[in-house]
């Protein structure tokens, strides 16, 4: 059975979406500059996934008062929802949210 417990990795890492440098700070699962993700994480922060996949940030949603990307899977289309930082560049997150509503 997959250990679900959240595990933090502080990780720098260079986006391979727009290439972007990113600092991490141990909850950073996506570039706060394009909103893309990579496919690592079978559960938060442990690594285990095979895939390697770029991760696009496909939909929106607020609940509960936060804010949430779903990113897809280019490679194995798979879907996850992550929360959204205040690092995360706004004018990013608008066009996401502009481009679910048309």
């Amino acid at each position: 059975m997959a250990n679900l417990k959240f595990q933090r990795q502080r990780e720098d890492f260079v986006c391979e979406h727009c290439g972007q440098e990113v600092k991490g700070n141990g909850y950073t699962n996506h570039c706060p500059f394009c909103l893309w993700s990579k496919h690592v994480d079978v559960n938060p922060g442990d690594r285990a996934e095979d895939c390697g996949g770029l991760m696009e940030p496909a939909t929106f949603e607020v609940a509960g008062g936060d804010y949430y990307v779903h990113h897809r899977c280019w490679q194995c289309g798979q879907t996850k929802r992550n929360k959204l930082s205040r690092d995360d560049d706004l004018d990013t997150v608008v066009n996401l949210m502009k481009r679910q509503m048309f």
